[in-house]
């Protein structure tokens, strides 16, 4: 049986340079990739050297989904949770849902474009 792992997830945002700083901080990632992209959009590949999120722009205004549809959330795994949240609330972001459950802690924000994210520590 094969076996796998997530390589990378596209996202639609509204502002890829604010994401990508978001996510380098958050989770200690650099900028992989830069570049046009379809339509006339640009994208910026911000990850490890193994996964990465493509933050993607078009810049033509798209109808929005309800949360949860077709995406609940995009999880991350962090060392620090105290740290990573200190991140989030940096950015002008509110966590919220803090959990204390097996097998971890855990928060939940919204980005400025309304994707939820969960952001896990198992330390």
């Amino acid at each position: 049986m094969p076996k796998g792992t997530i390589e990378h997830a596209n996202l639609t945002v509204s502002d890829i340079e604010r994401s990508s700083e978001l996510f380098q901080k958050l989770l200690g990632w650099h900028q992989r990739w830069r570049g046009a992209a379809m339509d006339g959009g640009e994208t910026i590949h911000v990850g490890t050297d193994h996964a990465y999120l493509a933050l993607y722009t078009d810049r033509q205004p798209h109808d929005r989904f309800e949360k949860g549809a077709p995406l609940n959330h995009v999880g991350f795994q962090v060392d620090d949770l105290d740290a990573a949240e200190g991140v989030v609330i940096e950015a002008g972001l509110e966590p919220f849902g803090h959990g204390d459950y097996e097998p971890g802690r855990r928060f939940y924000f919204f980005d400025w474009d309304g994707i939820e994210f969960e952001v896990v520590s198992y330390a």
